[in-house]
């Protein structure tokens, strides 16, 4: 899978991905992070000249020997390494922690090549949890407005599925022509879960015009609904750059804004504006826990304020 994958980390890799179901992307996660983790060990343990720049060491020697030396001490210094040489906030600490746990758990009862799991009470670094950034209404329309140029319609499309669906950017561009049923979507989501998506007029209009001129002859992927101008799939760079042209386009900041800010977008728009309720948009967006979700519903100060004020102690008495 990788060049200097040592066995046991490719062998874990394969399990996560073929019995646990994770996608390429995640799997890719895991094994930079252990990866990360087993250069650590080798330093800690003074396998490696000090002098030995970290990008170059390496793992290809790392076997269970190594591992069964691991002590919970090994894994909180590896915290504190990341955190103060490598300048990882708590958000990539808590993921190198669970990547760790989960290395350890199926070393320990899966195939049973440690006799303890050192893991089992590494803490996570408590993970801030921020206010979504969006788009406001009126800026996703501005955006809409500027989409022109020689894919207008496959452009048009991609975006107003962003804005009015909640996609990430890997289940957008792995849909498939067969995959769509009138107003019915059906996506392959994390962890390869597929889930159906229902789209809204404004969403089956642009994917209509789309197809109308959506390339037909000498196709590399026949399947995929959006092309890119090479006849293959279209990529997630090819996306992510168009995306970035009409957020310049429209004015508004390309640092700020992003695919997974039009995710963000979708989502605030129907909270806010659909009276949908938690749990319907934790299943619209493909959330596996509604605590993930829960970040919309910060979002709404009107509401809350609403809220507030039809409390019925609210009215001042009157002298």
């Amino acid at each position: 899978m990788y060049y200097d994958c040592p066995v046991i980390l490719e062998d874990f890799l394969n399990y996560i991905e073929t019995i646990k179901g994770k996608s390429p992307n995640t799997v890719k996660e895991y094994y930079f992070d252990l990866r990360t983790f087993f250069r650590f060990l080798k330093i800690r343990y003074r396998l490696v000249d000090r002098n030995t720049d970290f990008e170059e060491i390496d793992i290809q020697d790392v076997d269970i020997s190594l591992i069964r030396k691991v002590t919970l001490q090994d894994l909180y210094a590896f915290i504190s390494y990341v955190d103060k040489q490598r300048d990882n906030k708590n958000y990539a600490k808590a993921r190198k922690v669970a990547s760790i746990r989960s290395f350890f758990k199926y070393l320990h009862t899966k195939v049973k090549l440690i006799d303890e799991n050192p893991a089992q009470d590494l803490e996570s670094p408590k993970t801030d949890r921020r206010h979504p950034v969006y788009l406001t209404l009126d800026e996703a329309k501005r955006l809409l407005d500027v989409i022109d140029g020689p894919f207008k319609e496959r452009d048009y499309a991609i975006i107003t599925l962003f804005l009015n669906c909640g996609l990430r950017l890997s289940e957008l561009v792995s849909i498939d022509i067969d995959k769509i049923k009138g107003d019915i979507l059906t996506v392959v989501g994390k962890g390869n879960k597929e889930r159906t998506i229902y789209l809204n007029e404004a969403c089956v209009e642009a994917i209509n015009k789309y197809l109308e001129v959506r390339p037909k002859e000498n196709l590399k992927d026949k399947k995929a609904l959006f092309i890119s101008k090479r006849k293959n799939r279209i990529s997630h760079k090819a996306v992510q750059h168009l995306v970035k042209k009409y957020l310049k386009l429209a004015g508004l900041d390309t640092k700020k804004y992003s695919t997974h800010k039009l995710r963000h977008t979708a989502a605030t728009l129907m909270y806010k504006y659909g009276n949908v309720d938690i749990r319907a948009l934790q299943q619209i967006l493909g959330h596996e826990n509604v605590s993930t979700t829960q970040i919309y519903t910060h979002i709404d100060d009107e509401r809350l304020r609403q809220a507030v004020k039809s409390n019925p102690l609210s009215q001042t008495k009157k002298e």
